[in-house]
């Protein structure tokens, strides 16, 4: 997970699967994670009980 440079907000991807999510707060990117995780496993597909986000920061300096 990252804070978005460009619009704000906050973006997730997972590690492995097709599973993004976006929120412009903390708390609804947690909702939307969730959500996406929800969606992406079926019934057939055994889905995590937890959840771990990490947390990075990416930076860039001008000179």
């Amino acid at each position: 997970m990252r804070e978005d440079e460009t619009d704000g907000g906050y973006i997730a991807s997972a590690l492995g699967v097709g599973i993004h999510a976006e929120g412009d707060t903390m708390d609804e990117l947690r909702a939307n994670v969730k959500e996406a995780v929800d969606c992406y496993f079926d019934e057939t597909m055994a889905a995590p009980q937890v959840i771990r986000l990490h947390f990075v920061r990416d930076e860039v300096l001008a000179r």
